[in-house]
Parts: structure tokens; C-alpha cells; sequence
């Protein structure tokens, strides 16, 4: 099963770190959006509340049927028009060129054929659209690095997919995206789990 949007590290760390330590990053990139929204992996629909009112609309993909459900919930307690169509990053249903904005919110860490996720989503967006995310993944640190690479075979199975050590910024560059804004740096946690990039892409 996939678990697009909705990544268990949050979980396994520490239940709270999900709705209280993630606020900011989820705050700060959301609130970026601006027109025609393509949500991968909107899970239950936590980012919903924070889009601001220059989004016209936000489609919600996401392939599990049970968050789409929590999120149909979610999307009766905020203004803006949103519509959820259940399918895989890597065959997005949408024609070329249609959306302003794409957002992934760790995300990235859990779809399996992540570069051609990516590479649909820089088809999806219009020529001067932009890719906002925040994401876990590979650190700078080369100690942290090796205890990821120990850790993601077993992590894998217990954490719906998930990888501790893609590298956020490579895969963003070489499937046709500039970056053109990142942060990058540990939130509060084990580290292994905590690396996070944060940060803007237009297409290239």
C-alpha cells in the first residue's frame, strides 16, 4: 500500500511531532500556492486549511480510497473549491500544462517509481508554474548518511514504502525542475528521520 502525502515517520517518531512540529513547514509551503493546485498525495487533507485565497481550486490526488474519504471531510470545513481524483503520482490523470502549482508535502520519500512521479509532475504544470515542497531525505551529514542507508530496507517495510535517504534535491534537479528556493536542515527528532528540504522549483 502506498502512503502518498501521509509518510508514517511522523508517526513513528512521535505522534505529536505530526500536528504540532510540522505546522510551520506545512504553513510556509502551502501558503505559497497560488491558482490551479495539484496536491500529490493530499492524504486526509491536512494542508487543506492553509491555502490561501489566490488558489482557485486544489485537486487532491492520492491512491488510497480511505484518506481520500478523511480528506472529503476535511474539504467541507474550508472555502476554496476542491476536487480528489484516487491515482498514482507516476500516471497523473490530468492533461499537460493545466495546473499553476504542484505541492508534495513528504511526499516524494514514499512513491516508488519517484522519478517518474516527478517528471509528471513537471508535465502537469504550465511553462512558468512552480513545484513547492518540503520533504525528508538524504542528509549533508555523511555519519547520519550511513545510519539512513542502514535503516531504509527495514524502514521500508515498516513505514508504508518509506525512504530515509532519497536525495531530495538531485531527483527534483534531474527531472526537470530549476530550484529556485531551499532550505535545508534537521527538525527535531532522530536525525536519520529528520532531514528535511524545504523549498521552490519552476520547470527547466
Amino acid at each position: 500500500m502506498s502512503f502518498y502525502g501521509t509518510c508514517v515517520v511522523p508517526h513513528l517518531v512521535h505522534l505529536a511531532m505530526r500536528n504540532q512540529r510540522l505546522l510551520p513547514y506545512r504553513e510556509r509551503t502551502i501558503s505559497a500556492a497560488e491558482g490551479t493546485v495539484l496536491e500529490i498525495g493530499i492524504g486526509s487533507g491536512l494542508n487543506l486549511p492553509f491555502y490561501a485565497s489566490r488558489v482557485k481550486q486544489v485537486i487532491g490526488l492520492e491512491p488510497a480510497p480511505r484518506l481520500l474519504s478523511m480528506a472529503r471531510d476535511q474539504a467541507h470545513h474550508v472555502s476554496l473549491p476542491v476536487k480528489f481524483i484516487e491515482g498514482s503520482a507516476e500516471a497523473i490523470p490530468l492533461d499537460s500544462g493545466s495546473v499553476d502549482t504542484v505541492v508534495t508535502t513528504w511526499t516524494l520519500c514514499t512513491i516508488p517509481a519517484v522519478a517518474q512521479a516527478i517528471g509528471e509532475m513537471r508535465r502537469v504544470l504550465k511553462p512558468g508554474g512552480q513545484l513547492l515542497f518540503v520533504e525528508h531525505g538524504l542528509a549533508l551529514d555523511s555519519n547520519v548518511r550511513k545510519w539512513q542507508d542502514w535503516l531504509t530496507p527495514a524502514w521500508k517495510r515498516i513505514g508504508g514504502g518509506c525512504h530515509l535517504n532519497r536525495p531530495i534535491r538531485s531527483l527534483i534537479e534531474t527531472n526537470g525542475f530549476n530550484i529556485t528556493q531551499l532550505q535545508t536542515g534537521y527538525m527535531q527528532g532522530p536525525k536519520p528521520m529528520g532531514f528535511l528540504y524545504q523549498g521552490s522549483a519552476r520547470p527547466s
